[in-house]
C-alpha cells in the first residue's frame, strides 16, 4: 500500500496522471487567444544560437579550454525580450527553430486570474521534443526531479507548481526547447503540445 501510494505521488508531479478525483480541476488554454488573454499574457519567441566560449578542463588540473554555451541567456525575469517575435498562440504547435541540433526560447508573463483565488496552479507544457520551464529566474534541478521544471522524457510533460499564487500575481516563465534525440541529430524541429494553468481547489 505505502509503494501504491509513494508511485501515485509521483506520477501526479510529474504530470503522467490528474490530481484526485474528489479535487476540483479546471484549465486556462495557454494556446488559444482567450486563454492568453485571460493571463494577459503574450508570448515571445526567439532562436537559440550555440556559440564557443572559455572555458577550463576538470580538476585538479582545471586547465583553460575552449568549450561551448549558448545565446540569449533568457531565464531571468528581467530579461528583455521586448525585440522577440511575439507569437498567436494558436501557432505555438507550429514547428520552429533549424532542425537537428538546436534549441530555443518560449516566454511569457502569467497573471493569474480571480478564479484561481485559493487554488493551486500548476503551468503544465509539452515540449516536442524536451523541456525546461524556468519561472521568474529560477529551475529546480536537485538530484532525483524529473517532470517539473526539469527534461522528463521524450515528449514528456512538464508539470510546474506557481508557489503562492494568488488572483493579480505575476510569473515570468520561460519555456528553453530542445530536440532530440540529442545524439540522433534529428530531422524535426520544435514546437509547444498541450500547454495550460491547471487549477485545483486545495483539499
Amino acid at each position: 500500500m505505502r509503494m501504491r501510494t509513494w508511485v501515485m505521488v509521483w506520477l501526479v508531479g510529474a504530470g503522467l496522471v490528474a490530481p484526485a478525483a474528489n479535487a476540483q480541476t479546471s484549465k486556462i488554454d495557454l494556446r488559444t487567444k482567450a486563454g492568453a488573454e485571460k493571463v494577459k499574457g503574450q508570448w515571445r519567441y526567439h532562436d537559440v544560437k550555440i556559440i564557443e566560449v572559455d572555458g577550463k578542463g576538470p580538476p585538479p588540473e582545471s586547465k583553460p579550454v575552449r568549450t561551448y554555451s549558448f545565446e540569449p541567456r533568457a531565464e531571468k525575469p528581467d530579461f528583455d525580450d521586448s525585440k522577440w517575435d511575439v507569437l498567436d498562440p494558436t501557432t505555438l504547435g507550429q514547428r520552429r527553430a533549424n532542425g537537428q541540433l538546436c534549441f530555443n526560447w518560449y516566454r511569457i508573463k502569467i497573471t493569474i486570474p480571480p478564479e484561481a483565488e485559493g487554488k493551486t496552479v500548476h503551468f503544465v507544457t509539452t515540449v516536442d521534443d524536451y523541456g525546461e520551464v524556468w519561472v521568474d529566474g529560477k529551475l529546480n534541478y536537485k538530484a532525483g526531479t524529473t517532470g517539473g521544471s526539469v527534461v522528463a522524457g521524450f515528449n514528456t510533460p512538464n508539470r510546474v507548481e506557481l508557489k503562492d499564487a494568488k488572483a493579480g500575481k505575476t510569473y515570468q516563465i520561460a519555456v528553453f526547447g530542445i530536440n532530440g534525440p540529442i545524439s540522433a541529430t534529428p530531422g524535426n524541429w520544435i514546437f509547444l503540445g498541450d500547454t495550460f494553468l491547471e487549477i485545483t481547489d486545495k483539499k
